[in-house]
């Protein structure tokens, strides 16, 4: 998802702005290293406004995954990826979009669930679930056209739409790491490409992104 427009100080409210400025440090160097103290720099309040709103830095976390998860929720119901009539197109539409939204530097471009999780999931089981509500939560939005497209072409095997969906979200979440390790956003669109032609596989298509074997 594209990163966020950052608020004026004295514009919104103190939580909200708080929340914003988790949004954009947790993204760009992560939840152990963001301390409270940055956090209300960056928002333009005091501590104790901070512990008014939040009750713990986790507190802060598990709400700022939520809010991940409604902004995100918001993002992606209205992108154009929905637009074409076979479901199957859908799903192909919504990795090419996935793809074209890896843009500008990575903290822009990565997750928030995403990132907190591979940090928190032993030690904060709350920021945990919350994590894994958004991650689950945008998977489960595409196995209605997964299993559409299953049913309209015959397919059948060990594998379900929703483990596919799943997969979809191992793919992202590991090409962010890669762009993340190589500090290079080509690393993330060339993992979308070879999503692409996985499913493309799958369901026994070729196209531009599938190079056919010789016979």
């Amino acid at each position: 998802m594209p990163r966020p427009t950052k608020r004026a100080p004295e514009r919104g409210n103190a939580r909200q702005r708080l929340l914003e400025a988790a949004s954009e440090a947790i993204r760009a160097k992560g939840y152990a290293a963001t301390s409270v103290d940055e956090l209300c720099r960056a928002a333009a309040v005091t501590k104790g406004s901070f512990f008014h709103h939040f009750a713990s830095k986790e507190a802060l976390g598990v709400a700022a995954a939520n809010q991940w998860t409604e902004a995100t929720t918001a993002f992606f119901a209205a992108a154009p990826y929905h637009a074409p009539d076979d479901a199957l197109d859908r799903v192909l539409a919504y990795v090419a979009f996935r793809k074209s939204i890896i843009a500008g530097d990575l903290a822009a471009f990565t997750c928030l669930a995403g990132t907190m999780v591979q940090e928190v999931y032993a030690s904060s089981p709350a920021i945990r679930d919350a994590c894994a509500e958004s991650i689950f939560g945008h998977a489960a939005t595409l196995e209605a056209d997964l299993g559409d497209a299953m049913r309209a072409r015959g397919i059948a095997g060990d594998w379900t739409a929703e483990s596919l969906a799943r997969h979809t979200q191992t793919v992202i979440q590991g090409a962010f790491v890669l762009a993340k390790a190589g500090n290079d956003p080509a690393l993330a669109r060339e993992s979308l490409d070879h999503l692409d032609r996985y499913i493309r596989l799958l369901f026994g298509l070729g196209g531009p992104n599938t190079e056919q074997a010789s016979s």
